[in-house]
């Protein structure tokens, strides 16, 4: 293992950590990806993640063969299709957060209540339907229901949420916790008004130059101002 691997081995176990301490998860439910070289890093299966070291991070390939004993996450299905699918994302999170996963019992997608869903890709968070964890068909129904997106709801299951480092899609992870929890505290009052496509396509764009940018970036900003 090379020291820059086992870095890698060390962020996917810090991020497991956070997904408890930040409440988005619980125990061992939740499991992270991560691509590198000819596959992808995977948290292991039943493990509690402050017994984690960088040996129990299991390195899987594309075939879904890997070395040692330590097992991979159950889901590893899910996550290998995703990033497969998907060479725009270079990170899955998958957490059993409480509201969103109220919201997924209900079959119910998230609707764009808040101009944050954009950071999600678009103005939904889709729900994909029920299919038993750790199958083939929930890793299918998933990369179906993520096509356009960036995180989505599974039913009766939980969240996944993707981006292109572990820290976006951790943060991202937590954006769908606070929609989910937003439309649940709105419901009682009915069905709550929403953004309209054009809006939230105004935001995806304001979202492009959000935050600290590169100086050719921080140019052509000032440019246009």
């Amino acid at each position: 293992m090379t020291e820059d691997e086992r870095a890698l081995r060390g962020e996917l176990i810090e991020a497991c950590r956070s997904m408890n301490r930040l409440g988005i998860n619980k125990g061992t439910a939740g499991n992270i990806s991560l691509r590198h070289g000819d596959g992808f890093l995977i948290s292991p299966t039943g493990i509690p993640y402050d017994k984690l070291t960088p040996e129990h991070v299991v390195a899987m390939n594309w075939d879904a063969t890997f070395s040692g004993d330590v097992l991979p996450s159950s889901e590893w299905r899910f996550h290998r299709d995703i990033l497969r699918a998907r060479p725009d994302l270079n990170a899955v999170v998958h957490t059993h957060s409480t509201n969103a996963t109220a919201v997924s019992i209900l079959g119910r997608e998230i609707p764009a209540i808040h101009y944050s869903i954009a950071a999600a890709g678009g103005g939904t968070i889709p729900c994909a339907p029920y299919q038993i964890f750790g199958s083939q068909e929930l890793a299918d129904a998933v990369v179906r229901t993520l096509e356009g997106r960036r995180a989505c709801l599974m039913a009766h299951h939980g969240v996944i949420a993707a981006h292109v480092s572990i820290a976006r899609a951790l943060a991202l992870a937590v954006t769908v916790e606070e929609l989910a929890t937003l439309y649940l505290q709105c419901l009682p009052a009915g069905e709550p008004l929403v953004l309209s496509e054009a809006q939230i396509a105004d935001v995806m764009v304001k979202f492009k130059t959000y935050g600290q940018q590169t100086p050719e970036v921080q140019q052509g900003l000032r440019r246009a101002s």
